[in-house]
């Protein structure tokens, strides 16, 4: 994804719900959405009713920011989706979960997603057994993930005492003490991470 330099707790309130971008400060006092839930900006409430292409471009925006995808990326994930057998709501959002990206963060490696990204772009990240800096690899089942690196491994160990508090999805399983993440099987529509209605963003799409 393109480098946020925005503050991006104000992605959180505007679109409603916190998107955990700030990995442990999101569960605290100190959350930003917490504070002021309000929509950013002078005027933050709107009237009116929003339209239907509006909720449709909402719920787009929010998981592309959850996941943290650009514009090219998601046309690119949707058209895959659409070639899949089955729901391609169900589909896109299945892809988007076996990112290595999101993979890293689900098994407490990364404190939050933009932090796993920086390991994996950084080369801190091995798949089985090979570095890998890709962080839009899409991971299969019985892929290995792993830190590379003695003071990487370290602080991972660490942050552990933050991260413990995530439970690590029933797809995924981890080895705490080699710090080795294994795709056990593939997600399904209830293992996604986010609350959202795909329906919505199919709709989008589709146009």
């Amino acid at each position: 994804m393109a480098r946020v330099t925005k503050a991006v707790c104000k992605m959180c309130r505007r679109e409603g719900e916190k998107l955990f971008l700030k990995g442990h400060k999101c569960d605290t006092a100190k959350c930003a959405f917490t504070k002021r839930p309000t929509p950013p900006g002078e005027h933050p409430y709107r009237r009116g009713r929003r339209s239907e292409y509006g909720m449709q471009l909402r719920e787009k925006q929010k998981v592309k920011k959850f996941y943290g995808i650009h514009d090219k990326q998601f046309r690119r994930y949707f058209e895959l989706a659409e070639k899949q057998k089955g729901n391609t709501g169900e589909n896109l959002l299945i892809l988007f979960e076996r990112r290595l990206d999101n993979v890293t963060y689900l098994l407490r490696l990364g404190l939050s997603r933009p932090h796993a990204r920086q390991l994996i772009t950084h080369g801190k990240i091995k798949v089985n057994g090979r570095k890998c800096d890709v962080p839009s690899r899409l991971l299969k089942q019985n892929d290995r993930v792993e830190i590379k690196g003695e003071n990487i491994a370290k602080a991972v160990k660490e942050n552990f005492d933050i991260t413990r508090s995530r439970n690590i999805p029933g797809w995924l399983s981890l080895d705490e003490e080699n710090l080795v993440g294994l795709v056990t099987q593939l997600p399904v529509r209830e293992d996604v991470s986010i609350a959202t209605e795909e329906q919505l963003i199919v709709e989008f799409s589709s146009k």
